[in-house]
């Protein structure tokens, strides 16, 4: 591999006193948390996408990234040099996996037999940077969203080619994951949704999206692929509404056209924000389903309308995730995926490693304070209280059920009901506050 960061050692976990800004201070992979080490609790990934091809272009800028890897104009020779550094970038943060979508690996040509030809050059050298380096691909994905011919949308696009070359493009970033040995694989439907009304035929979209993922699934057993598939819901933007708007949205979807048993869900932080729910909202709703898959790390600007993607930072956020992650058992074969890239002002090679750095630090404090709330029970004790009505006499008829409109009418038409207890929010806040306190202390 060529060495293109030259001025970065491999990174390591110096303690919470270490001042020094291309060092771990809380993430300490080999530290034993909840019998398992951190790492493995953690399954931190990068994203080739933002980290890899991102230019600093946003909306209202052109690129300007001067990334040298980038700089070769023969796309086989960009290709190399973009996985060169990725694997060196990655082996020197010390990750163990990385997300990529088809098009990150190698980009689009004149037709997906010439894509596919060119794909078929790069990945044996994508597989020996894998062995060489023992970094694994956590889930593979396709692009089909930013060729102009995506965009009505490619599953539910209304012209029958494009929907047959999004299925042949995903018949091949399915064979890719497979030879790379992927994990999972994830459906992002970032054009599956309508503008307006006025031009949708939404039942007949929807239709096809369903038929979309039944002939992927059935090639799936076809090449014995057997890896987690991942739907990730994001609810606009692009388009004004997604049929993917949430993780409910999604299980509706899935619950519709009997597809439930083959997916579950990869959730993004800024995607849940989008939808109007906190992370941790989505990451419930996944887990008491059982349908929490992996997790996009990252965290948007609530002052923002669109997905910004940052590092996640905020240890709070992190700490609820931590939770919910850890009451499901772990996001094994998942993980969670830096879905994120560094703000544009932010363009030097160095600020790659300290975001990061910085959102692998956020985690590791949120695991470790998790933990604690795990094995102090105070919230989930609480929960249990508040609902205690409902373990015995009326409030236990009522979750056995059946009961009718007049047994409990003639319960307490002659009692007077007093409060509820308080619901004491800010005092559980403090107290996860207290959690927080204790471990960067």
């Amino acid at each position: 591999m060529k060495d293109y960061f030259p001025n970065v050692e491999k990174i390591g976990f110096e303690g919470p006193d270490s001042d020094n800004p291309l060092a771990f201070r809380y993430y300490n992979p080999e530290e034993l948390i909840g019998g398992k080490k951190a790492g493995e609790q953690l399954r931190f990934a990068v994203a080739y996408w933002h980290t890899f091809c991102g230019e600093g272009r946003d909306m209202f800028g052109e690129p300007f990234f001067e990334r040298s890897w980038n700089r070769y104009a023969d796309p086989y020779d960009r290709s190399i040099a973009k996985a060169d550094a990725a694997f060196e970038f990655m082996s020197k943060l010390g990750v163990s996996y990385f997300c990529a979508h088809d098009r990150d690996l190698a980009p689009e040509l004149d037709t997906l037999r010439q894509t596919n030809a060119l794909m078929d050059r790069v990945i044996p050298h994508i597989q020996a940077l894998m062995k060489e380096t023992g970094i694994k691909l956590l889930w593979g994905t396709a692009n089909l969203f930013s060729s102009p011919k995506y965009l009505h949308g490619a599953a539910t696009s209304p012209d029958a080619k494009v929907f047959a070359y999004a299925a042949g493009q995903v018949k091949k970033a399915l064979e890719v994951t497979l030879a790379l040995g992927g994990e999972g694989y994830v459906f992002w439907g970032g054009r599956e949704g309508y503008e307006t009304l006025l031009n949708t035929d939404m039942k007949r979209e929807l239709d096809h999206l369903a038929a979309f993922y039944r002939i992927i699934l059935d090639y799936a057993r076809e090449i014995r692929f057997e890896g987690q598939f991942l739907i990730e819901p994001k609810p606009k933007e692009p388009t004004k509404h997604q049929y993917d708007f949430d993780a409910a949205h999604s299980l509706a979807f899935l619950q519709r056209y009997g597809l439930e048993p083959y997916f579950k869900f990869n959730i993004e932080a800024n995607h849940a924000t989008l939808a109007g729910h906190t992370f941790q909202h989505e990451l419930r709703y996944s887990r008491m389903v059982g349908k929490l898959g992996s997790v996009d790390a990252n965290m948007g600007d609530l002052l923002l309308g669109w997905d910004t993607d940052h590092f996640p930072t905020n240890m709070y956020d992190t700490m609820l995730a931590m939770y919910e992650i850890l009451l499901n058992g772990g996001l094994a074969p998942g993980g969670l995926n830096f879905d994120a890239h560094v703000r544009r002002g932010s363009y030097e090679k160095k600020d790659l490693f300290l975001s990061h750095i910085a959102a692998m630090d956020a985690f590791a404090i949120g695991l470790k304070a998790a933990k604690m709330m795990i094995e102090h029970p105070f919230l989930e004790r609480g929960i249990q209280e508040r609902y205690v009505s409902f373990d015995s006499g009326l409030g236990a008829e009522i979750e056995k059920g059946p009961v009718d409109i007049h047994s409990l009418e003639s319960a307490i038409i002659d009692t007077p009901i007093p409060l509820p207890a308080s619901g004491r929010q800010e005092w559980l806040e403090n107290y996860l506050n207290r959690l927080l306190l204790s471990v960067v202390r």
